[in-house]
């Protein structure tokens, strides 16, 4: 059973997304990936927080048919590790920042075939994001 939050459920059901089911396949995703990440909104999103530490927003607006997870460690700004904050190099991550990249999905094709990459992806990101 996934922990999926009541609040982000309904805040979903409101918008009434045309990317609906992507979004609630990646939020199976994110949440299956690791047991300790819990679900909020913020910045008009799903969030996820590990030990209460932000860590992945899905970035949903403005609606259109794509989602992305904004992989980070928090909300305030942070000195800049020297290098990457993991050492995946995943096709999947566009980097921003060394402590900040993007994952893009525009379709339920590339949510399923990335599932295992992403998993990693999350648990790599928790990880270095907690260090």
């Amino acid at each position: 059973m996934l922990n999926k939050s009541e609040e982000v459920s309904q805040f979903l059901e409101e918008q009434n997304h045309p990317f609906k089911i992507e979004i609630d396949q990646l939020r199976d995703c994110i949440l299956s990936a690791n047991s300790g990440l819990t679900e909020n909104i913020k910045w008009n999103g799903p969030n996820y927080c590990f030990d209460n530490e932000d860590r992945i927003t899905m970035r949903i607006q403005p609606p259109k048919k794509q989602a992305q997870l904004i992989f980070h460690r928090g909300a305030k700004k942070q000195v800049q590790p020297s290098a990457r904050l993991i050492a995946n190099e995943s096709k999947l991550l566009v980097w921003k920042e060394n402590d900040r990249a993007v994952a893009t999905f525009k379709s339920l094709t590339d949510i399923e075939n990335g599932k295992a990459e992403l998993t990693m992806i999350i648990n790599e990101w928790i990880d270095g994001a907690n260090t």
